[in-house]
């Protein structure tokens, strides 16, 4: 028997680290060639660590939420035949002698020795204290009577009798209870990228408000005339078209600004970014080439792309390389919003629910289907004038959607 070694891989794009978000396999599983071990998280996207051996599960070289280096030790397998470590012997000497937390499925919890105080780690104790809760009065659920978090809970939680039928309401219970959430994975990925868009840009965002009444006469009747054969338009592949025609006129603003080199990109393809919400949070698939697109082809391109992200299939291409983005919460959009810049883009166009209101038209009082657009501009590269010119010129197209077809 041999160990074999499996090193995290060289992922490219220059990515010297990734982040260990799952493991599909624990200590003492018999894993066959190609299965599937791991998911690793770069900038981009999650990628899955196959095995290269079959064998056994000797020890794991992570836990979930660490950020591992490249070429550094995924996980140890036995295997038939000599494997590819050398020496064996000492090998396993040198598992024995790693840390809990680098091979943290090796370590065995040990059996509790009887004690007079109760059995409680660190951060147990220091809650109960915190909670003014005397240890001696819990029940221990753990291994050996041991005190952990879910006892003290439990405990907390118990029904208290009032003194003389007087303080506390007995259908009311005090709650003393606290659930930490390791930051992982894409939340992690998401705060990291929020917090470098604030740090970096001073964001402007700028409010207006459109009337979308002839938009949604002209989309219902695409729908009644074409859905059948090319698919169901939302509003959004509209605006994708205006920003495409505004961009033209306003430049600086389908860019990237590398902040760094001072220098900023103009690029004549519009890629739209589209934030997605996803249950493991909010991914921005892209849009390539939205410029070459009509109506139809961005609505369908959305779709396959928002799925793909849903899915957990989207590529690390798919999500990277946008130029602006367009970000909706549908129709709970709420009236006015200030969203973030997807860094290093100098601009993100939001769109807020429709709602129908009393507008004043030619003297009289009709009702219009309004809805606002919230955007934000990176004020370093877009002048405040420039911002308003370009939302405005967005809401030339979409209250007169049909200019949207005039080159």
């Amino acid at each position: 028997m041999g160990i074999h070694v499996i090193k995290m891989p060289d992922i490219g794009e220059g990515i010297a680290e990734v982040e260990l978000v799952a493991w599909h396999v624990k200590v003492g599983d018999v894993v066959t060639e190609d299965q599937p071990l791991a998911d690793v998280m770069t900038e981009k996207a999650t990628v899955e660590i196959p095995s290269s051996a079959a064998g056994k599960v000797l020890s794991l070289g992570g836990v979930v939420g660490e950020v591992m280096a490249v070429g550094s030790e995924v996980i140890r397998i036995e295997v038939d035949g000599a494997g590819n470590v050398k020496d064996a012997r000492a090998t396993m000497s040198s598992v024995a002698a790693t840390p809990a937390k680098q091979f943290a499925a090796v370590s065995v919890p040990a059996v509790a020795k009887p004690a007079e105080k109760p059995l409680a780690s660190p951060s147990v104790r220091h809650r109960a204290r915190a909670m003014g809760i005397e240890l001696q009065s819990v029940s221990g659920s753990g291994p050996a009577g041991r005190i952990v978090q879910e006892d003290l809970d439990a405990f907390a939680a118990r029904p208290v009798a009032a003194p003389s039928g007087r303080g506390l309401d007995q259908r009311y219970v005090e709650r003393h209870d606290e659930t930490a959430i390791p930051v992982i994975g894409l939340r992690r990925k998401i705060a990291q990228k929020m917090q470098e868009s604030k740090r970096h840009i001073p964001h402007f965002t700028y409010v207006e408000e459109v009337d979308v009444t002839e938009l949604e006469v002209l989309r219902a009747r695409l729908n009644a005339r074409r859905e059948s054969e090319r698919g169901r338009l939302t509003i959004l592949p509209f605006l994708m078209r205006a920003i495409v025609l505004a961009a033209r006129e306003f430049p600086q603003i389908n860019a990237r600004y590398d902040d760094e080199a001072d220098v900023v990109t103009r690029f004549g393809a519009v890629h739209l970014g589209i934030a997605t919400q996803t249950q493991a949070g909010l991914m921005v698939p892209v849009v390539r080439h939205a410029e070459a697109r009509d109506l139809w082809a961005c609505a369908t391109e959305v779709s396959r792309l928002a799925d793909a992200a849903r899915t957990g299939k989207a590529t690390r291409d798919e999500l990277s390389g946008s130029t602006i983005t367009i970000t909706s919460l549908g129709a709970l959009g709420g009236i006015v919003s200030t969203p973030v810049i997807n860094y290093p883009e100098v601009a993100i166009i939001g769109i807020n629910r429709i709602v129908e209101r009393p507008m004043i038209r030619g003297g009289a009082v009709v009702a219009r289907q309004m809805m606002n657009l919230s955007s934000s501009f990176d004020h370093r590269v877009v002048d405040g004038m420039h911002a308003a010119e370009f939302v405005q010129l967005l809401r030339g197209y979409l209250e007169c959607p049909g200019t949207l077809f005039v080159e």
